[in-house]
């Protein structure tokens, strides 16, 4: 049965804090009724996110209508809660209302909260939390399924979009193909995954691994990625990963005109070239991979300066170009069942 939803981003309401906000909007099977954010209220999810139409943003929980959730639409670096959300979400299992998280703060664990879900019948849903604990054995991984993985210059620039858009442009051309969630997010929207960014080390491979395993009755598998190979934060995850998923096909994902690694800016990016090479050279470590093809998403941008950055890109790296949401996925869509044709048969 569909949930109507409460999305809270309160006071973090853009399109990269609030980026679960954002996908589970534009993929969730469940209807967003409003948004939760006390400093815009009166406004759009299309004003403040770009997408979402006329879903109000509304500043407590009884302006938003009978709802059955509140979900917490940001992903904060460090995953942490905002103290001054204690009250949203208490007011909120007081009213019956189940609560999803994909913060890496377990509100499972938090006494207060708890007692109050016990107390309402309310259910805490910290999509995050795992048991994860098998290592890889690299047995019984069936080689006629081909695996694509999105992989990133940087966190924050589309891996996910990028990979669901191409799971269902496969579907849509009659392909048995299946969107793996590998983040909170992803998991909101699918129903299934693994949260890899909260896997003991020693454990993502094995828990990517079993990913491969429980999907690979489907002819493709698109691998959400995480975090990029060269950020100072996260590429023990990415790498983990990378291995985990043993990748055919790899799509590089890049947001057209950042400079600086998200919330390090004084730190520039790596080229996209170099990053080409090194996640080529790491993920053959594992299994023959190549990258395929360039995911860019280009917000940033204006149509012209998009396209010109396109063809400039395409030109470097030799890949087809697109961005998946202003130009379509099907250029990496068609490179995706080149690689089915020539690897897998």
């Amino acid at each position: 049965m569909q949930k109507r939803l409460v999305v809270l981003t309160d006071g973090c309401s853009e399109p990269i804090t609030a980026k679960t906000a954002v996908s589970v909007i534009r993929y969730g099977h469940d209807k967003v009724i409003a948004l939760l954010d006390t400093t815009q209220p009166g406004k759009t999810s299309q004003e403040l996110l770009g997408i979402g139409g006329d879903i109000p943003v509304v500043a407590n929980l009884k302006d938003a209508g009978e709802a059955d959730v509140l979900l917490i639409g940001i992903a904060p670096p460090g995953g942490r809660m905002p103290p001054q959300w204690r009250p949203i979400l208490l007011e909120a299992i007081r009213l019956g209302m189940d609560i999803v998280s994909g913060l890496h703060d377990f509100i499972s664990e938090d006494p207060e909260l708890v007692s109050a879900a016990k107390e309402f019948g309310v259910v805490i849903n910290d999509v995050r939390k795992n048991d994860e604990h098998e290592v890889a054995n690299r047995v019984g991984i069936r080689p006629e399924c081909l695996r694509i993985q999105a992989i990133g210059q940087d966190c924050c620039v589309g891996k996910k979009v990028v990979a669901i858009e191409i799971a269902r442009a496969l579907q849509q051309r009659g392909s048995d193909a299946k969107f793996v969630a590998t983040g909170q997010t992803g998991i909101m929207i699918e129903g299934d995954g693994c949260p890899v960014d909260t896997v003991v080390a020693d454990f993502i491979n094995g828990a990517v691994e079993k990913l491969v395993l429980q999907n690979q009755h489907h002819d493709i598998l698109v691998f959400e990625g995480q975090g990029s190979l060269a950020h100072p934060r996260y590429s023990a995850v990415t790498l983990g990963l990378l291995h985990g998923a043993m990748p055919h096909g790899m799509i590089l994902c890049y947001e057209a005109g950042r400079e600086g690694i998200h919330n390090m800016e004084q730190i520039p990016l790596t080229s996209l070239a170099q990053l080409r090479t090194a996640y080529e050279t790491m993920a053959n470590l594992m299994h023959p991979s190549q990258v395929i093809g360039v995911a860019m998403n280009s917000r940033l941008l204006g149509d012209d300066e998009s396209q010109q950055e396109r063809e400039r890109v395409g030109k470097e790296l030799g890949l087809p170009v697109c961005d998946v949401l202003r130009h379509g996925p099907n250029d990496l869509v068609e490179a995706v069942l080149k690689m089915q044709q020539e690897f897998v048969g």
